[in-house]
């Protein structure tokens, strides 16, 4: 028994789950009781964490930073991962397997985090939502487009709070793109251009093979999850895994919902109708491309359609990955930098353009002279408090009570939209016959998430669960 679980958190426990019924002024012990600073017991939000490693760690570490939190449960199934958050939060109790800790821990917690690798997202935050935990999960928010509707249509059913952890939506430049644009300053999107430097890790390569020894550390069958049973393969952990399509997603899925939130927000674009792609191959001989279909490709480019709403023009969203950069605005200087470092996006309208960097900071209209002049009133609060402490606020509050930036609501059409580029994506790998099908456009049904012109696409719509997992209601 740990020391949160006590007798008198059944009552905090309560609170936090009928808030939203009885609403957020009361509490059970009032703060002025207490003095200034002081956080009541009764105020208390319990974390169990899922994933304690690497991003998992940073994670818990921004949610401790608010004195309404406890980390009260640690699970990751691989002890070398956890050790610096065992260290840190030590009177937390720590499980290999989520189910083992939702079951022991489902009257102790109140809220999780999910910040394992993509392949695994959804089934631990679905399982977490069930037992009407709020959660916050990593982006991105799935592995699958069907995996991502699901989750959606679960945060309508359970009534929890819901956040992605793309933190730049919380940022203060996504709001203020968002009253420039609504206030006119560049007409009507007419066409996105987004960019990353991502991979930084090896795609493009053919998937480990061989048996190697399992760390002791490690249970490599709960690390599998849903993924189909192979061998174990040291060149895949603890971050390696992102660039093979079994469990990861890529550049695309990995800075997709930093870089293409800014846009996907400030325009409000729905799920596109249409997208095509071009890959860099690699080359072992001349003249002898070497597919590798198991993997994402080393660079790529994509070209997104989403029909324009009431009368309003179609919109077109360009993606780069793996260093190739868009076109350069003639509106930009010849030294000034477009985007950073890690990526950037430019809205062009009928009347201007505007760009970020990553994570929709610090946003210019183009040309950079006409920001100064810029008078438009801001309509959109900001959150000082940041991403995870906004989420941590929206979960002390109750459900329907204080709004997050990207609840499911928002975060599974962006992760959809994300994982199309994805289907097409795979679909260039795809052989028939002795041949790869190469570029191909795709027609896309996003009420009934298939591909209307390319059936073969549709297989990595939906993947199969290994016996024993599963997602469903």
């Amino acid at each position: 028994m740990t020391p949160y679980k006590k007798e008198t958190d059944k009552s905090r426990r309560k609170f936090i789950r009928n808030s939203a019924i009885i609403g957020s002024s009361f509490f059970i012990v009032p703060r002025h009781v207490l003095g200034r600073g002081f956080v009541a017991p009764s105020d208390k939000l319990n974390i169990g964490a899922i994933g304690a490693g690497g991003k998992g760690g940073g994670d818990i570490t921004e949610f401790a930073k608010s004195p309404n939190v406890n980390i009260v449960a640690l699970c990751d199934v691989d002890d070398r991962q956890a050790v610096k958050s065992r260290e840190k939060f030590s009177k937390a109790t720590y499980y290999k397997d989520f189910r083992e800790m939702l079951d022991k821990e489902k009257n102790n917690i109140d809220a999780c985090n999910i910040s394992t690798p993509d392949h695994t997202h959804a089934v631990a935050t679905l399982a977490a939502m069930q037992l009407g935990k709020h959660v916050y999960t990593q982006k991105p928010l799935t592995h699958d487009i069907y995996e991502a509707r699901m989750l959606t249509e679960a945060a309508k059913r359970y009534n929890v709070v819901t956040q992605m952890g793309n933190q730049g939506s919380s940022g203060d430049g996504v709001r203020q793109m968002k009253e420039w644009y609504k206030a006119g300053l560049i007409g009507e999107a007419t066409a996105i251009h987004v960019w990353t430097n991502r991979p930084v890790w090896p795609q493009g390569i053919a998937k480990p093979v061989g048996k190697e020894e399992v760390p002791a550390e490690l249970n490599w069958d709960l690390w599998l999850g849903t993924a189909k049973w192979e061998e174990y393969h040291a060149a895949l952990l603890p971050f390696n895994w992102r660039g093979f399509w079994t469990f990861g997603t890529g550049a695309l899925g990995d800075m997709g919902c930093h870089l293409i939130d800014p846009a996907f927000n400030t325009v409000g674009l729905g799920y596109p109708s249409e997208v095509e792609c071009s890959v860099v191959d690699f080359y072992e001989k001349m003249w002898t491309p070497v597919y590798h279909p198991e993997s994402a490709p080393p660079s790529s480019s994509l070209k997104f359609k989403f029909p324009g709403k009431n009368g309003k023009n179609d919109v077109y969203l360009y993606w780069t990955d793996g260093g190739i950069l868009p076109e350069r605005p003639a509106e930009l200087g010849p030294d000034e930098a477009m985007g950073n470092g890690d990526g950037g996006c430019i809205i062009t309208g009928t009347k201007g353009k505007i760009m970020c960097n990553c994570y929709g900071a610090n946003p210019t209209l183009l040309p950079t002279s006409k920001t100064k002049d810029i008078k438009v009133k801001e309509t959109l609060a900001r959150v000082p408090e940041g991403h995870y402490i906004q989420w941590v606020n929206a979960c002390m509050a109750g459900f329907g009570k204080k709004e997050v930036s990207s609840p499911f609501s928002y975060a599974g059409p962006l992760t959809e939209t994300i994982l199309m580029g994805n289907l097409a994506l795979r679909a260039w790998n795809i052989k028939e016959g002795n041949k790869f099908t190469g570029r191909k456009k795709l027609l896309w049904d996003a009420q009934n998430m298939k591909v209307t012109n390319y059936d073969a696409a549709n297989e990595f719509v939906k993947r199969e669960y290994r016996d024993g997992w599963k997602l469903s209601f």
